[in-house]
């Protein structure tokens, strides 16, 4: 095995991840990995036992007595403003005070010498409450009246009442949509130094660097100053440490101060599980009307989301669930609502997709619905109501770059899509145990925040005298290839070796105000801003060599290796040699914000998103119809990633963007029994998709004739989330082999997750 240094060359699309080798060999440094501080002691969480209820006694006497332990953190013990609330509504407090709001809320952390005496500790506290009623699943919050956590949004254009009034034929239907744990290999986890002063050190395993430092801030009482925060890597996100990391690296600053020693904060699986946010689950009424072609005439809907007790990021994921329940399709008229939840759970949050798949998942229901409606293919219906270019969304932003119908004729070519449909529909005919079904859906996905001021990025390069160079921006690192990503697009910008750039750790001390890594959009945002800093200082060196080597200043270009002037190629690092002598600035910040994006949330009109990528997906399944059980059989995706930064980086994000997105539909499920405790906790409880899950043959391409039109980074698109949306064709094959045991005469209506014990149960329904 070659080490790490043995990767050189000049950046291209098969340059690997800058961590492979370290990730394949387990030399790959995680918070956990590091070298420990002198003097170390642990935090543990203590968790409420209510789901709702008001606190009407602490009695922390068992817990003091314990081995090991040095003390007890409550609310009164925080010297800042008890809140980590992203939304800044001072909702979401660090530790519950007078009541608490669902079962596993924080109410105290219990400090020790070592990590086992903190847990041991925390199991010694007694907490009395007093139950007051509670409210666990969206449509029951509703109806006891506990009205929602942030403000709703409606979506509107034309006149959908009258539309639909006016359609040959509609549908009304409920679907519900279940949520996800983000299950990131690696849990959350903070180290917090404390220095002179006011000064606080942390390394976290968190995806917005910037947000943890101002959430620490506020609670310690202190300026954004004192607090440095780090990121070397994570072993996984999903969204699940883009707000969820500021309660612990909060708890760990507070007791790092109040001991004056460093603090590691690190629960386990199961705590992780029942004290931080998921991806949200929806309960959904949809009505469409349309005509005897399966032309969509109006849509009307209503997004009730769980949210939990507090704001967190519904507000933006609700958001984004009426921008993507279109998908890929023009409503005429349409009216859509969003409906954020109060109810006595964890408060959820950011998850890959971030709301957009709860709605894409919707449009497809509708389109399969008109499909067996109408006794026809719903790849029919797909195709006639696909966006065209001129046509507006129901945020009313213009679609312009549309290519699914190429996306769609090459695939239906490449995996023989209707030959193969035809002989799922011989072989459902023939009756039999095993039912089959296969389906073809697309995706439309909106890339950037919908927050506009979040769509800016930084970054920081400093080229050293001997040729090196280091490389910082505000990104980080989880996993997804992102900094390979920006390196690349640095070494092609000098034509320098890839070996000499580094890329150091994410700081606050270096990039200041930076956006979370999250919306698809790190590499457009960060590889911009790098590309921004590499333009300067080549900008300085074009007009130094210009004037040391006697060259025309047109006729000076960086070239693999060196830098060109006039008729003579000089070596890169004699370049900067000689630069440094000259006292020339070889260091540059560099900042890129989005452009022509807007959006007015009170009229909901604007452009959200600078562009959209777009995909499809072919999957096909086998359906045991005495047990519920299934199979993927097969599945073939072609997806749009504009002009690939790194072939290899983006395939990998597509495939395990889709087996999530598959498992999200299928087996993975959360369940609260009715005293609101959570019980699929842990792996034991939590069925995440296993290796033997992926379908069994899978064929992953990129449109690689597709360009961006707008001017990102080399004319690439984000590739994070969108492909998420394609495993909802192996819940859309379900559907279609679950259907076959009644002749097709109706849809299956399967809610999700697709579970065996849903599958058996719609099975014997529809047979019923």
């Amino acid at each position: 095995m070659k080490d790490d240094t043995s990767i050189r060359g000049l950046a291209h699309g098969d340059t690997i991840h800058d961590s492979a080798i370290k990730h394949v060999t387990g030399r790959a440094e995680y918070t956990d990995d590091m070298s420990e501080p002198a003097g170390l002691i642990h935090a543990c969480l203590g968790l409420s036992q209510c789901a709702h209820g008001r606190i009407t006694a602490m009695d922390f006497t068992d817990t003091l007595a314990q081995p090991g332990v040095l003390g007890v953190l409550t609310a009164r013990d925080l010297p800042g403003v008890n809140d980590v609330s992203p939304a800044g509504r001072n909702d979401d407090p660090v530790f519950a005070e007078d009541e608490v709001h669902f079962w596993g809320q924080p109410v105290f952390a219990v400090i020790a010498e070592t990590r086992d005496q903190a847990r041991r500790g925390a199991h010694k506290a007694r907490i009395d409450y007093e139950a007051l009623p509670h409210a666990l699943d969206p449509v029951a919050a509703r109806d006891a009246g506990h009205g929602y956590v942030t403000d709703p949004l409606t979506l509107r254009r034309g006149d959908p009442a009258s539309a639909m009034d006016r359609a040959p034929r509609r549908i009304k239907r409920r679907f519900e949509i279940g949520g996800q744990d983000h299950f990131y290999l690696e849990g959350q986890i903070a180290v917090a130094v404390p220095g002179e002063d006011e000064d606080v050190v942390l390394d976290v395993s968190t995806q917005h660097p910037t947000e943890v430092q101002h959430m620490v801030a506020h609670v310690l009482g202190v300026p954004s100053h004192s607090v440095v925060v780090n990121v070397r890597r994570m072993g996984g996100g999903f969204g699940g440490k883009e707000t969820q990391m500021n309660l612990f690296a909060c708890v760990a600053a507070v007791a790092a101060k109040r001991w004056n020693r460093a603090v590691k904060i690190r629960p386990d699986r199961d705590d992780d599980m029942i004290a931080t946010g998921k991806r949200h689950d929806f309960v959904v009424d949809y009505e469409v009307g349309f005509d005897d072609e399966g032309r969509i005439l109006a849509v009307s809907g209503d997004w009730f989301a769980r949210c939990g007790f507090s704001a967190d990021l519904s507000g933006p994921v609700t958001d984004r669930a009426l921008f993507h329940a279109d998908n890929a399709y023009f409503y005429p008229d349409v009216e859509l609502r969003s409906h954020p939840m109060r109810t006595n759970t964890v408060s959820n949050t950011a998850f890959r997709g971030f709301g957009g798949p709860q709605g894409v998942i919707v449009a497809e229901r509708i389109v399969e619905e008109i499909g067996y409606a109408l006794g026809r293919d719903p790849l029919e219906i797909r195709k006639l109501n696909l966006y065209r270019n001129g046509q507006l969304t129901p945020y009313h932003q213009q679609v312009e770059d549309q290519i699914l119908p190429r996306i769609f004729e090459e695939l239906e070519a490449s995996s023989d899509y209707h030959a193969r449909r035809q002989a799922v529909l011989d072989w459902n005919a023939r009756g039999g145990v095993i039912r089959k079904g296969i389906a073809l859906t697309p995706v439309k996905f909106g890339i950037s925040f919908t927050a506009t001021w979040y769509n800016q990025a930084g970054s920081l390069i400093h080229i050293y005298s001997d040729g090196s160079i280091a490389l910082n921006h505000g990104g980080t690192e989880m996993g997804q290839g992102l900094n390979t990503k920006v390196a690349q697009v640095v070494a092609e910008a000098f034509q320098c070796d890839i070996g000499r750039i580094k890329i150091t750790r994410t700081t606050t001390e270096k990039v200041p105000n930076t956006s979370a890594t999250a919306a698809s959009s790190g590499t457009d945002l960060n590889g911009m801003a790098a590309l921004d800093a590499a333009e300067q200082i080549k900008a300085r060196l074009i007009d130094f060599v210009a004037e040391r080597w006697q060259a025309p200043r047109d006729e000076v270009s960086f070239v693999p290796g060196h830098v060109r002037a006039g008729g003579q190629d000089i070596p890169f690092d004699q370049v900067i040699a000689a630069a440094y002598m000259a006292r020339i600035h070889l260091s540059a910040a560099g900042f890129y914000k989005t452009p022509k994006i807007h959006w007015d949330r009170a009229t909901g009109k604007g452009r959200p998103f600078y562009y959209f990528a777009y995909g499809a997906a072919v999957s096909e399944v086998s359906v045991d119809t005495l047990t519920g059980e299934y199979i993927i059989d097969r599945t073939d995706v072609l997806h749009d990633v504009g002009r690939s930064l790194n072939p290899a980086i983006d395939k990998g994000q597509i495939e395990g963007a889709f087996v999530q997105g598959a498992g999200w539909l299928t087996c993975e499920e959360l369940w609260w029994d009715d005293k609101g405790r959570l019980r699929t906790h842990a792996p034991s409880t939590y069925k995440i998709p296993l290796a033997s899950d992926r379908p069994r043959v899978f064929n992953v391409r990129l449109a690689d004739w597709s360009e961006n039109s707008e001017r990102t980074i080399k004319r690439s698109k984000a590739v994070g989330e969108p492909p998420f949306m394609l495993g909802i064709s192996v819940f859309e094959a379900i559907n279609m082999a679950v259907a076959s045991v009644a002749g097709y005469r109706e849809a299956a209506r399967l809610d999700a997750p697709a579970t065996p014990e849903r599958v058996l149960a719609a099975v014997n329904r529809l047979r019923g």
